[in-house]
């Protein structure tokens, strides 16, 4: 069974219908909002596309603030997964990190919808609609990261000056800037202006940014 991030929004009666419709129903609200945006997505194009009733629609949801806010947990919880089978592997922080490096040029580009509905989410005019969505979201990977960087500075392979937590927002926000470039025309662009014919170079875009990260949090 699919599971979300920690709020609900849908009503249980979505949670009893086939996994096949739920992700069906889902994989289309996730392109239409990441297409139109939440204000201009049509819930009546989503329906007919997913091929059910306007109706049907609103027995699983109260609200398209409820549907928008369920398909953004969906997302997320895809990226997430990915993120849980990295941190199981038997490696050093490096290692993890070139890793989601790799996965996120890779798993960016598959799933350009999932990712362009995360940029979405993160514009102004949307605060108040995910104002608590947010926490849900980012106290994931926040824990992840800033955990993983304490630990690699026990074991003395991080410098001791290294503040885990600001760390841990800096690799974040490298992560999230790295998928917006693979999966969305702005971020691209602006990715081209910087790298220029390197832009598409996977192999030296991992290899610049672990030498910057490493020199970064090396001890001094």
């Amino acid at each position: 069974m699919t599971e979300f991030i920690s709020s609900k929004y849908n009503r249980d009666t979505f949670d009893k219908i086939p996994e096949e419709k739920r992700t069906r129903i889902l994989s289309v609200a996730i392109a239409e909002f990441a297409n139109r945006g939440f204000n201009n997505a049509n819930t009546n194009i989503i329906a007919k596309k997913a091929g059910i009733s306007v109706g049907s629609l609103y027995k699983y949801f109260d609200t398209k603030e409820d549907f928008f806010l369920t398909a953004v947990g969906y997302g997320i919880h895809q990226l997430e997964k990915t993120l849980e089978e990295v941190l199981s592997e038997d490696s050093d922080l490096f290692g993890k990190i070139e890793r989601i490096l790799r996965i996120i040029q890779k798993h960016s580009r598959e799933n350009r919808d999932i990712i362009r509905l995360y940029n979405e989410i993160t514009a102004e005019g949307n605060s108040e609609l995910i104002r608590g969505l947010s926490s849900d979201m980012e106290s994931v990977s926040a824990k992840v990261y800033t955990s993983l960087l304490a630990d690699a500075k026990k074991s003395g392979s991080i410098g001791k000056e290294v503040d885990e937590k600001i760390f841990a927002f800096c690799i974040d926000n490298l992560f999230m800037i790295l998928q917006f470039s693979y999966a969305t025309e702005y971020y691209r662009e602006r990715m081209k202006v910087y790298l220029g014919k390197d832009f598409d170079n996977d192999e030296k875009v991992v290899k610049g940014m672990m030498s910057f990260i490493r020199r970064a949090l090396e001890k001094k």
